[in-house]
């Protein structure tokens, strides 16, 4: 069974940087970051792989950068230039299966997922 704890999310203005964290437990082959805003479907953000391939979805290409530190078993998402349309919960997803490029950033892949954390950008 995999555990995930994101951490990190708080209240940024317009333009500012916010770094996510996502403690992982068990054995994963994809991880990847999602966001969910008030009555919108999930969205997928950026995904790493074991091998280090990312994937971003192209509103955030740019300005976040999806990492992993292997000894520590921890995702990072560092969000820069964050604007307020991306004001939504952020939730840390893994799967210990290969998923194919197209997939990636379909949350319905990921069968792992952390409890969320918020991420709120005022203007």
């Amino acid at each position: 069974q995999v555990q995930l704890v994101e951490s990190g999310g708080g209240s940024v203005q317009a333009g500012g940087s916010l770094r996510l964290s996502c403690a992982a437990s068990g054995y994963t082959y994809v991880m990847g970051w999602f966001r969910q805003a008030p009555g919108k479907e999930r969205e997928g953000v950026a995904t790493i792989d074991s091998d280090g391939t990312t994937k971003y979805t192209d509103s955030v290409k740019g300005r976040f950068t999806i990492s992993q530190d292997n000894a520590k078993n921890t995702l990072y998402l560092q969000m820069n230039s964050l604007k307020p349309e991306e004001t939504a919960m952020y939730y840390c997803a893994a799967t210990a299966r290969r998923l194919s490029w197209w997939s990636l950033l379909l949350s319905s892949q990921y069968n792992y997922w952390g409890q969320g954390t918020q991420v709120t950008v005022s203007s």
